[in-house]
């Protein structure tokens, strides 16, 4: 099962860069059980309103059964994490 893990974000965006670092963490350990999608909500209006996507950062958790987790705001690893297992990563 793919899963990926949709990030959408904005350069100006604050609390994104703080979230960054825990990503590319989990990227880097868990290596190629998900994907990572880095959305810019500037450039790519259209995945953004798709989403519903209203508040920066918001992670989208993601199989092919649809949505499995939602997280806005900076989001902690373990719940990240959590997430990813639920869905099968």
């Amino acid at each position: 099962m793919t899963v990926t893990l949709k990030d959408f974000y904005a350069d100006w965006c604050g609390p994104c860069k703080t979230q960054d670092p825990i990503l590319e963490e989990i990227e880097e350990e868990w290596e190629d059980r998900f994907d990572l999608e880095k959305v810019n909500v500037d450039e790519q209006q259209d995945i953004a309103n798709e989403y519903q996507v209203r508040s920066l950062p918001t992670l989208i958790v993601e199989n092919e059964e649809g949505i499995v987790e939602r997280f806005v705001g900076v989001t902690q690893r373990e719940d990240i994490e959590d997430a990813l297992e639920s869905a099968g990563a």
